[in-house]
């Protein structure tokens, strides 16, 4: 595609990976415009008290600390050059409480809330930290709903628009935008 990329082994559950991912961006280009959070470990769907202690600290680990420690390591560099933008993928799962995910659900309403706390924090310093909540037919809502076939009519009903989104059509020009200098004035957005 000839774009310059950089590939750096990452596990985003520990906090060091996070700030050597960081640090090898910025010596690799000088600078950090731009920080997209979407890592997700999975999970399983099952009810609350099924729930493992070690699933839901790995959970919470990669869906919330990981995304925080990552956010954490950019900001002096962001801070220093005046400028960054952060885009979190949290989840409609945790906004309306869906059955069966509470792993997934209290991680991304964790990020959701340490996203918008920080949209306010460094809004000042020129960074901006926006959160997208896609509705989207990934890969993993197809993982899902190859388990579960009668949601798939139920949650493109559930939608306002009638269909759930496209991961690349109306979701990544979404992440484009934020990630854009274009959206200099919009911190702290919930795009559902």
């Amino acid at each position: 595609m000839g774009e310059n990329a950089l590939f750096v082994k990452t596990d985003v559950s520990i906090k060091s990976d996070n700030e050597r991912m960081v640090t090898a961006a910025v010596d690799r280009w000088g600078k950090l415009d731009i920080l997209v959070n979407n890592a997700w470990s999975g999970g399983l769907i099952s009810r609350i008290e099924s729930k493992s202690s070690e699933l839901l600290e790995r959970s919470l680990n990669v869906g919330f600390l990981g995304p925080l420690w990552a956010m954490i390591a950019a900001h002096p560099v962001m801070k220093t050059q005046k400028y960054g933008r952060i885009v979190n993928l949290c989840s409609l799962n945790g906004v309306n409480a869906h059955m069966g995910t509470v792993e997934y659900n209290s991680a991304k309403e964790a990020l959701r809330s340490a996203t918008r706390t920080a949209a306010r924090e460094w809004a000042p310093l020129g960074i901006t930290a926006n959160i997208i909540c896609p509705a989207a037919k990934s890969a993993s809502f197809f993982r899902v709903m190859k388990e579960f076939p009668e949601l798939i009519v139920a949650a493109d009903a559930a939608n306002p628009m009638g269909r759930m989104g496209d991961c690349e059509e109306d979701i990544g020009k979404v992440a484009v935008f934020l990630a854009s200098e274009g959206s200099s004035y919009v911190t702290a957005l919930l795009y559902l």
